[in-house]
């Protein structure tokens, strides 16, 4: 049998443990104080709910549960693949939450303010910073239409990224209104809205220029290309795109000033009309936040309004942020990061006989230290060494708690 895990997930030590509860703790507790509420969802969605959730390429990434017993039998005797599955993982925290929302909603607050802290799936290629299972930290702001509850979310989730010691960052802002409008005005077909976004969501990587010549491979009018063009090229600020789309540049307009007078110059934010979110639920404003410390997005989210009502015919407006954890907690990581105020961690060491009051000794010790009982080795020098080397500070014998001997380095 196999010692090493699936690829794309991964077994955390102690270590890594503390440091990864250290931080969602930290967020966790920022969002509550921010007067969200924690729910929980399960990992396995309907396999309809899932392929009907607008999830962009997400969709193409969804781990499928196959049928069972007589189910799957009937299923492979009718020779069609599409109704093998009836199960999936979740590829993210939205579709679960909109699905229960709708479930839950006579139970629910308005506005429902929700937070969820949870693994999620993808069947992703496995590499540096793309895991198959990894967790999400997500709030969210359910029946609220209103721009407050855009700056609430980012405020928040800027507020949870201070508490775990993340300075310098950056949060960028668009409305898919505000593109749309823009390529509609550069001449676009309506149907040819989304095709166009996929390849103006790569501006940042290959500019304009390589923008403009994937959409002349994709076949699109060349008047239109060409409009586009021009459009780009020039400094895309809000007042420039204001004739195009008011409403939601004034929506824009009112969270980005809402934003900078709350962050107290600690970061800033921006409009990036090339920000254009992957997922195709996101139904108005989407925002990012960036930092060159973590090369990359660290978090985002946007407006899904459309996404309740496909559960209930009855549109409800929605708006989330997510913080991209495993990012985080990667480069922390390897910039050694520790964990601050801890307790000095020792060792008591006790006969297997004195197993009680061992442990009654170890509850006064953790008055004042972390404490950790073990039954005395017989090689207790080779298990001195294993033991600093994860971080003790020191031991003792039971009947010489007084006598804290320090490891030394």
């Amino acid at each position: 049998m196999k010692i090493t895990t699936v690829k794309g997930t991964n077994d955390y030590l102690p270590d890594e443990v503390r440091l990864r509860d250290y931080l969602q703790n930290k967020i966790l507790g920022t969002y509550i104080d921010a007067g969200f509420e924690r729910i929980m969802t399960p990992a396995v969605e309907d396999a309809e709910n899932l392929d009907k959730s607008d999830g962009g390429e997400n969709l193409n990434l969804i781990f499928k549960i196959l049928k069972r017993g007589d189910k799957l039998q009937k299923a492979l005797s009718s020779g069609d693949t599409d109704k093998l599955c009836d199960m999936g993982l979740r590829y993210d925290l939205t579709l679960p939450l909109s699905r229960y929302f709708a479930n839950n909603r006579e139970s629910l607050p308005l506005p429902a303010k929700c937070i969820q802290i949870d693994r999620v799936y993808r069947a992703e290629r496995p590499q540096k910073g793309r895991l198959r299972e990894f967790v999400q930290c997500d709030i969210d702001i359910i029946g609220s239409p209103s721009f407050t509850a855009e700056v609430e979310l980012i405020h928040t989730t800027a507020k949870a990224l201070d508490a775990i010691g993340i300075k310098d960052f950056k949060i960028k802002i668009n409305d898919r209104r505000i593109l749309r409008d823009v390529l509609s005005n550069a001449g676009f077909k309506p149907s040819e809205l989304d095709s166009v976004c996929i390849s103006f969501d790569k501006f940042d990587k290959i500019g304009a220029d390589g923008v403009c010549a994937e959409l002349f491979e994709k076949g699109f009018d060349s008047d239109a290309i060409n409009n586009f063009s021009d459009i780009i090229r020039k400094p895309m600020t809000l007042e420039n795109v204001k004739e195009m789309s008011s409403v939601a540049v004034s929506n824009v307009a009112k969270i980005t000033d809402a934003v900078n007078a709350l962050s107290d110059g600690k970061y800033k934010i921006e409009f990036d009309i090339s920000l254009v979110r992957g997922q195709g639920y996101y139904t108005g404003t989407v925002f990012e936040i960036v930092s060159d410390s973590f090369k990359g997005s660290i978090a985002g989210g946007g407006r899904y309004d459309n996404l309740i009502g496909k559960f209930i015919g009855e549109d409800i407006p929605a708006v989330g942020f997510s913080i991209g954890f495993e990012r985080i907690f990667t480069m922390l990581s390897e910039a050694g990061r520790t964990l601050p105020d801890l307790k000095k961690k020792i060792a008591l060491f006790y006969d297997a006989d004195d197993v009680a009051d061992a442990l009654r000794a170890a509850e006064k010790l953790r008055e004042e230290y972390d404490t950790v009982i073990y039954e005395k080795p017989k090689k207790l020098s080779k298990f001195l060494d294993k033991i600093q080397s994860k971080g003790y500070f020191g031991f003792c014998f039971l009947g010489e708690e007084n006598e804290i001997r320090e490891l030394k380095k």
